[in-house]
Parts: C-alpha cells; structure tokens; sequence
C-alpha cells in the first residue's frame, strides 16, 4: 500500500525527477513552411486619410442598418493612376467591410442632422462581387466634416485639372483663366475647411 506521508512522496518525486535520459530521438516536421511574403494590397497606394469608425450599411430587405465592423477607414490615392479608393477593415479580424473607387458623382452627406456620422452610395467589392450599397459611417468626434470635405476636396481637384485639360486640347485659352481663377477660390475655400479639422 501506498505511503500518504508527505516526507515519502517528496523522495518519490526526486527520484522519477532524475531519471530523465537523452534517447537521442529527432523529431522532424511532417511539412517544411516556407516564409511568404504577405501583401494587403496597399503597397502601390498612399494613404490620404486614416481615421478609427463605426460603419454601417442598409439592408433593404430589412429596411434597417446593420453594422459591417468597427475599425480604420483609409482614403488611398494609387500612385500610378491617381485613383482614390475608400478601403476599411475591421480593427481586430482585418477583414474587409467596405472596399471602392471614390467617384466623381459620389456625395457624401451628413446623416440625419448628426455631425458625427456620414452617408453615400457607392458601388462597393468588399464581398467579391460588385454591389450598389448605402454606407453609414459613425465617428467618434466631429471628423466626419474632415472626412466628406477631403473627399469633395480631391475630386474638386481632379475635375478641375481634367477640364481645363479639355479646354486646352480645344484651343480655348482665354476660358482657361476664368476657369483657374474659379477653380482656385473653390481649392483655396476647401483647403481652409479641411485644415479646420486637422
């Protein structure tokens, strides 16, 4: 019968302790993994905007927002081809909740009198497949006017080098600097609204 006295078992313990041996055995690994360089898509891309949000997309089935993930939303301008595109993952899982082009017609609006949150229509591929979706997204200070202005801001811009591009190649010059001076006074104004926020 087994010994309960504690001096016992402590001497026990010691000696299965020391009878550890080297067997001289090799465990090798059933599959070699080979280092992959990761890439998320963004190498090519400068990020314009990078700001922590809620956003939300409406179900119009259900006639209700149902929330896509909390995490950081990024305005990326390709370094090629100059497009923007609005690109958010979620904070813990990197998965991605919304994912488009930032179009010229797209508008982005105040939601419902609250100057924390924004709304707009996009042509979203965060799924896979190209979807029309309406996206709310909610900020925890007053960013959001940063937010939309830097959005009008830079398609301002691009409306503006393309036109008087056109202008040009049509012979046009004299509109070419009413249109400057124009275009100028609407940068200048946007540039004082978005330096507001920073």
């Amino acid at each position: 019968m087994a010994s309960i006295d504690p001096e016992h078992r402590e001497d026990d313990e010691a000696a299965a302790g020391g009878e550890d041996e080297d067997t001289g055995a090799q465990v090798a690994p059933i599959v070699k993994l080979e280092e992959v360089a990761v890439t998320t898509g963004e190498e090519e891309e400068d990020a314009i905007l990078d700001l922590k949000a809620k956003l939300y997309r409406f179900d119009k089935d259900g006639s209700q927002w149902k929330e896509r993930g909390t995490g950081t939303v990024k305005l990326l301008k390709h370094k090629e081809t100059g497009k923007v595109r609005l690109v958010m993952r979620q904070s813990k899982t990197l998965k991605i909740c919304a994912n488009h082009l930032v179009s010229p017609t797209m508008s982005v609006q105040e939601h419902a009198g609250n100057e924390k949150s924004c709304v707009w229509h996009a042509t979203d591929f965060s799924d896979g497949e190209l979807k029309d979706e309406l996206f709310c997204i909610r900020f925890a200070s007053v960013e959001s006017k940063f937010f939309s202005d830097r959005v009008f801001f830079l398609y301002a811009i691009v409306f503006m080098y393309l036109f008087i591009f056109i202008l040009c190649c049509c012979g046009f010059s004299f509109y070419i600097l009413i249109i400057s001076k124009y275009c100028f006074e609407l940068i200048s104004s946007l540039v004082y609204r978005t330096t507001l926020f920073q």
